[in-house]
């Protein structure tokens, strides 16, 4: 069993509602949960459209496997709250308003949405976090090892710098969203192989992970290491990277230094076709998402041992102890690793990837 604690950087068979699973938090499944027959409604509440995955792998996915596992009977309720916390706040309400059977949140601010996870349990409907872990008296939560994220970004970062640009090498940091409690577990993922082995010399959490505000900041890191000082870039993930790419042409750079990012997004993988992206991390949406929808069926239909299969883990949030979890494990993306990760897992083809502007980049890394 694997445990984790985890904090705010500002920020299958079901628990029972009467027992401790997450209700009552203490992360015992004892006792009868509730049953239900196939006619499941599972709300999903998804953060934000700049990252591109939610609307593209996510919901999609979670829809499919809910009506596999329902007999084409359950239905997902979905919401996306564009980055507003306040929007998410009232999507939530209504999901509760609507009594749908089980919601799946993906919060855009986990300390804020912690109320509306409360009424949710008042009303028994039970809460599981999806890929943040939110506050509040939650009953389960699945997510990406996050921190292994950040290692793998910062390793991977170091071995792009290679061992004569380590101790002197000056690294720009481009954190995600402080509101995002994923954002600071990156960071420190990445701290952890990074320090005492290159100069942090600047670093930033970036305002809702927006491209444009990593653009803005790194701009300001330029301005003040100068064009040509900047020997690396941790991106938290690809939109970011973007951005940060942009900045440094923006500043006439035309031997870009490594930067990292996350999520597998197809403009990165383009860029890391270009040599322009180093890395990004990729995670199986898939495997998230299934497991999700699996998770979420299976609290409300009563099958606790099938819940229980699959969240073995425990993690603590500021608010709760002993959580069900599942972390699900990431590998890196580079140009070596393209045919192993989306495109064996079926998330991109090669023409996705190759398309003309691109053709001889991928002829050059044996990718036709």
């Amino acid at each position: 069993m694997r445990r984790i604690a985890l904090t705010v950087a500002a920020s299958t068979l079901p628990l029972t509602l009467a027992g401790c699973g997450a209700l009552g938090g203490s992360g015992s499944s004892a006792g009868a949960g509730p049953t239900k027959g196939d006619d499941v409604k599972v709300g999903l509440l998804l953060p934000e459209t700049e990252n591109k995955r939610y609307e593209k792998f996510d919901y999609p996915i979670i829809k499919d496997k809910v009506a596999d596992l329902t007999r084409k009977q359950g239905v997902v309720e979905y919401a996306n709250a564009g980055s507003s916390a306040a929007k998410q706040a009232s999507q939530m309400q209504k999901m509760i308003d609507d009594k749908v059977d089980v919601i799946l949140l993906d919060a855009v601010d986990s300390h804020a949405i912690a109320g509306e996870v409360k009424k949710a349990k008042d009303a028994g409907i039970p809460v599981i976090a999806y890929d943040r872990l939110a506050e509040g008296p939650i009953d389960a939560y699945i997510s990406f090892d996050n921190e292994l994220v950040g290692e793998v970004q910062g390793r991977t970062l170091l071995e792009a710098l290679g061992s004569s640009g380590r101790g002197s090498a000056k690294i720009v940091m481009m954190n995600g969203s402080p509101t995002d409690p994923n954002a600071e577990q990156f960071k420190d993922g990445a701290l952890s192989q990074l320090n005492g082995k290159v100069t942090i010399a600047r670093s930033y959490d970036t305002k809702d992970w927006k491209p444009e505000n990593a653009r803005a900041n790194m701009a300001e890191a330029i301005k003040a290491l100068g064009a040509s000082g900047i020997d690396g870039v941790y991106s938290a993930n690809d939109g970011m990277a973007g951005g940060i790419i942009k900045a440094l042409k923006d500043a006439g750079v035309t031997k870009l230094p490594p930067v990292t990012g996350q999520d597998a997004d197809l403009d990165a993988v383009q860029r890391i076709v270009a040599g322009e992206q180093y890395m990004s991390v990729y995670k199986s949406y898939p495997t998230e998402a299934e497991n999700a929808a699996q998770m979420a069926v299976a609290r409300v239909q009563g099958k606790d041992i099938e819940f229980d299969s699959l969240a073995r883990d425990k993690v603590d949030s500021p608010t709760q102890k002993n959580i069900p979890a599942q972390l699900v494990s990431v590998v890196a993306l580079t140009k070596d690793t393209i045919k192993d990760t989306v495109i064996a897992d079926g998330i991109y083809k090669v023409s996705d990837i190759c398309t003309a502007a691109y053709k001889a980049d991928c002829a050059a890394i044996g990718l036709k």
